[in-house]
Formats: structure tokens, sequence, C-alpha cells
């Protein structure tokens, strides 16, 4: 049996149908693919590789259970290893429970900081369901006639953006705001000296961010 480190990143070109979704053979019988069932169409695949569902032939979906959280580091070598080798648009959906929330901060960091992929948090599987059938109608829709769907994951790569920087210590919402503001994105951001911080957030907070961003 083949295991998910031998296998392929992705499982090369894949065509993905107006209203459908590919899903990694593996979900077959889960939770989501219950729950997708009548709200999209959900093709499954073998040999999909690292990727669990494809949206689009452009946008796919990696998904962090609460188990992969608790199990170890075999999912951040995962994601590293997808971005790494895959130019697809990567999506990572992580279920952030009361029991994985320990975990959530460095999860984050990895995936926003320092991959630069949009991160979703959801409680369980039902709400991933619910995140798939939003962003596969959104990818569906005529985009000739809806000039703001172009917008769409931009916003969800803003906001996911947005929610992590409030995570650095000493930042809240109007520092996060601000700091994005004056640097443009993550990278920028986490190239800052410690003067070009405090020129946004003061001395003390400016010292706790940079201790953060540089552990």
């Amino acid at each position: 049996m083949r295991t998910e480190a031998s296998s392929p990143v992705t499982a090369g070109s894949i065509v993905v149908p107006y209203g459908h979704a590919v899903g990694n053979e593996k979900w077959r019988g889960s939770e989501i693919a219950q729950r997708l069932q009548g709200k999209i169409r959900l093709i499954f695949e073998d040999g999909l590789g690292l990727v669990d569902f494809h949206l689009s032939s452009r946008t796919c979906i990696l998904y962090i259970s609460e188990a992969d959280l608790v199990a170890g580091d075999e999912f951040k070598r995962r994601l590293v290893r997808f971005r790494n080798a895959s130019s697809l648009r990567g999506i990572v959906i992580v279920e952030k429970t009361r029991i994985s929330d320990q975990y959530f901060m460095a999860v984050q960091k990895l995936v926003v900081l320092e991959l630069g992929m949009v991160l979703l948090p959801v409680a369980n599987q039902g709400e991933a369901s619910q995140l798939i059938t939003q962003l596969v109608r959104e990818l569906s829709r005529d985009r000739g006639s809806n000039p703001f769907l172009r917008k769409q994951c931009p916003q969800l790569a803003e906001a996911a953006v947005l929610r992590t920087v409030q995570q650095i210590p000493g930042v809240g919402k109007t520092k996060a705001l601000l700091l994005l503001q004056r640097f443009g994105s993550i990278h920028q951001l986490c190239n800052a000296s410690v003067k070009e911080l405090e020129l946004v957030v003061g001395q003390t907070a400016a010292q706790q961010m940079y201790r953060f961003l540089c552990s």
C-alpha cells in the first residue's frame, strides 16, 4: 500500500466541472462527504496525493483534523511538501476544537506567515462541509457577469491574515489593521525591524512582536 509520504503531491491536471468538487477517495463515507450530498456534486478519485478536495482546476483544500494536530508534526511536513511542489491555490481547513486549540497559534504561524496560504478554522466536519459548499458555489458562478466573485478568494485570504496578525502578542484588531496597511503583506511584516515596528505599534508591542516573529 502506498503511504502518504510516498504519494505524489497532486494527481496532476484535474478538471473540475462547475458545481462539482473532486474528493480524495479516503473521504468516501465520511461526515463531510455525507453532508455535501445534495448540496454539490462530489466525485471521488484515488491518487489525489496530498490534496483532500479539488474545488477547481486551480484551487484545492488540504484538511487538518483534530487528530492530525494532536498526533504530531506529520501534517506540517505534508503542508510544506505541498507548498514547495505545487502551484495550486491551497486553502487549509483546520479543526479548531477545545482539544486542538492549544496547537492553533503554531498552525496559524506556519500556514499564513511561513507558507503564505489561506487558513480557515472550523469546529467540525459539518462546518467544513458548509464552507466547502460555499466555496464551490462561488467558484461556479459566471465570472463574466459577477465581477465581485473575483474578490472572494482574496477576501478570504485577507480575513485569515488579519485574524493571524491579531494572534501575535501585543497586537489587537486596530494594530493588526495598521500593520497590514503599513507593510502590505505578511512577508514584509515578518522582515520588518524592531524600529520599523515601533513606528506603528510602539516600543513594547514591537519588541514582543519581533521576538514572536523571529522565534
